[in-house]
């Protein structure tokens, strides 16, 4: 009788078990809904770029402002902004009458750049403190969003962009600079990052490879609608751009 109560109680456990659903621990919890990449993310904080001045004698703020056609009075966002070396040249770009957001992770990086900003007196300049999942834009705000050599270290690519969508006027475009390499590797392929993208609400505008910029340049618009998060289907690893880029 008792391996048979004994028997009985192991099969409950058994049966309890599996109707329990898993959850990833290693998710934030207001990630779980959107799915999770099917690849590798970077490590954050590697940069390449030692010193804005190696960066100023390519012509990389320079070039890049041009190709989005940054213009007096337009208010941007800078994603991932670290130390400032996109910011300080986007408030410049934008003039008194435009705004730049910048935005980081690190609250530390944040401080540094709270404190140049405040010594170069850049009164066009707000700081913002964003999450791994939720850049945490205002809707509606935005004609241009750079991410600048970190979208391969956005830890939640689906729920980032998905929350980021909303924050483009009409008009509105993302800026992406990035490079061709393994995502792993401080880097991602432009036909993944294209389906990416897509998979969340945007359109691919314009695509260049640009040496000077140490990788290429990508545009994205809002497109006219966005799918649901349960509705989102990833990308499947380095085969994703299969059906991703073809602009």
């Amino acid at each position: 009788m008792t391996w048979v109560i004994k028997s009985v109680a192991v099969a409950g456990v058994c049966l309890a078990l599996a109707a329990c659903e898993f959850v990833d621990t290693s998710r934030p919890d207001t990630a779980i809904e959107f799915p999770k990449p099917d690849r590798p993310v970077s490590d954050l904080g590697s940069n390449e770029f030692s010193t804005e001045t190696a960066r100023d004698s390519r012509g990389e703020a320079q070039k890049v402002m041009d190709l989005a056609e940054i213009a007096p009075g337009m208010t941007v966002a800078d994603i991932g902004a670290g130390e400032g070396y996109y910011t300080v040249r986007l408030a410049e770009r934008v003039g008194d009458e435009g705004r730049v957001l910048a935005q980081d992770i690190d609250q530390e990086a944040l401080q540094r750049l709270g404190n140049r900003v405040e010594k170069e007196r850049l009164d066009n300049v707000s700081i913002k403190l964003g999450a791994g999942d939720d850049p945490k834009l205002p809707e509606d705000s935005f004609d241009r969003i750079f991410l600048v050599h970190m979208y391969h270290e956005v830890q939640e690519p689906y729920a980032f962009l998905w929350r980021m969508w909303p924050a483009l006027r009409d008009g509105g475009q993302v800026i992406v600079v990035d490079v061709d390499r393994p995502t792993d590797q401080h880097g991602i392929d432009p036909l993944l990052l294209s389906c990416e993208f897509r998979q969340v609400g945007f359109e691919l505008v314009t695509f260049k490879d640009a040496p000077e910029l140490a990788g290429y340049y990508a545009q994205f618009k809002a497109a006219a609608t966005r799918p649901e998060p349960k509705d989102i289907k990833p990308c499947q690893g380095a085969q994703a751009g299969a059906s991703g880029a073809s602009k």
